[in-house]
C-alpha cells in the first residue's frame, strides 16, 4: 500500500506542476494582488473550487466527462469567448491606463465584481477542468486506496499557489506605482487571455 505521505506529497508536487503555469486565472488573482482588492476572497475562490473540482475528478467524474465530447467543445467555445472578451477589455484598459497605482488607497473594484469575474475564469476556464478533473483526477485514481491522500496534497498545493500569488502580489505594488508599469501588467493580461481564449477555439 503506498503511504499516505508519499500520496500527499505526490498530489502537491503534480497540481503545483500543473497550475503555475502562466494562465488567465493567474493572470487574474495576481492582477488583484497587485491591486489589493479583494485578494482573500479571490484566493479562498480559485483554492476551493480547485478542491471542489479536485475532489469531483477523484471521486470519478473525470470518465464522466471524458466520455461527453459535446459537452468539452461546448464548455471550451463559451470559455474561449469569455477569455477573448475579458482580454480585449484589458487590452482597452492597458491603451487608456493613466491612473497610477495607489498601493494604500481604496479599491477601484467591487466585491461583486471582483468575485463574479474569478468565478467565471474558474469555472468556464476548460483548462480549469483538464488540469483538475481529467488530470489530477487521473494521476490521483492511480494511488489506489491512498487517492484521497493525493486529493488532500493536490488540493493543499493549489491554496499554496493562489496564496502565494495574490497576497505576494502586494510586494509588487511599489514597483507598478506608476502607470507605464500598469499598463505593462495590463497588455500581458490582455495578450495572455486573448491567446489562451483563440487556442481554446481552434481545439474546439
Amino acid at each position: 500500500m503506498i503511504a499516505p505521505f508519499t500520496s500527499a506529497a505526490a498530489g502537491f508536487g503534480t497540481s503545483l506542476s500543473l497550475i503555475v503555469a502562466i494562465g488567465a486565472q493567474n493572470a487574474f488573482v495576481l492582477r488583484q494582488g497587485v491591486r489589493r482588492e479583494h485578494v482573500g476572497a479571490v484566493v479562498a475562490i480559485c483554492a476551493v473550487s480547485d478542491a471542489v473540482l479536485i475532489a469531483a475528478g477523484i471521486g470519478g467524474l473525470g470518465a464522466v466527462v471524458r466520455s461527453a465530447p459535446t459537452a468539452v467543445t461546448a464548455i471550451a467555445w463559451i470559455g474561449a469567448a469569455f477569455l477573448v472578451g475579458y482580454g480585449l477589455l484589458a487590452a482597452k484598459r492597458a491603451w487608456k491606463q493613466s491612473e497610477h497605482l495607489e498601493t494604500a488607497g481604496t479599491a477601484a473594484q467591487s466585491p461583486r465584481t471582483a468575485v463574479l469575474t474569478c468565478l467565471a475564469l474558474t469555472w468556464l476556464n476548460p483548462h480549469v477542468y483538464l488540469d483538475t478533473v481529467l488530470l489530477l483526477g487521473t494521476v490521483g485514481n492511480s494511488y489506489g486506496a491512498a487517492r484521497w491522500y493525493f486529493a488532500i496534497g493536490a488540493a493543499t498545493g493549489s491554496l499554496s499557489w493562489f496564496s502565494g500569488l495574490g497576497f505576494g502580489g502586494r510586494g509588487l505594488g511599489k514597483v507598478l506605482a506608476r502607470p507605464r508599469a500598469w499598463r505593462v501588467l495590463d497588455g500581458v493580461v490582455a495578450v495572455t487571455m486573448i491567446t489562451i481564449g483563440v487556442a481554446m477555439a481552434t481545439r474546439a
